[in-house]
């Protein structure tokens, strides 16, 4: 069990934030099982405002994860699906508990010194 820290969109951050979005979708699965997410909210806010508990993770096809989660994607299926273009497996990290923290914080007050392209492990 491990927490990643993951760059995700103002917009997707406020649907996960107001739980109207349930699931987060990844090409990639890490390596390790995530039981937490920390999110770092991109530019223009570019801070750490948040975590989450991850209560599953679901790969598929594209086609099938979307009738899975499409009741709680947070996303248009026209941007879920440019997204998983030219790619055969999707990933879903269902997604669970909240906390939204009182004082965001940014990458610098957690040690990281670089912008994450895809997702960082803080501890394994």
């Amino acid at each position: 069990m491990c927490t990643i820290l993951l760059p995700i969109k103002p917009e997707y951050v406020d649907r996960i934030i107001d739980q109207s979005k349930l699931y987060e979708y990844r090409k990639k699965r890490c390596k390790q099982k995530v039981d937490k997410i920390v999110i770092y909210c991109t530019a223009p806010v570019k801070k750490i405002v948040a975590e989450v508990l991850v209560e599953d993770l679901i790969s598929s096809s594209p086609n099938q994860l979307w009738n899975i989660t499409k009741q709680h994607a947070g996303i248009s299926k026209s941007k879920y699906m440019e997204y998983f273009a030219n790619n055969d497996t999707a990933f879903a990290y269902k997604l669970g508990k909240v906390t939204k923290y009182e004082k965001a914080m940014t990458l610098e007050e957690i040690g990281i010194n670089y912008y994450p392209q895809s997702y960082v492990y803080l501890n394994n």
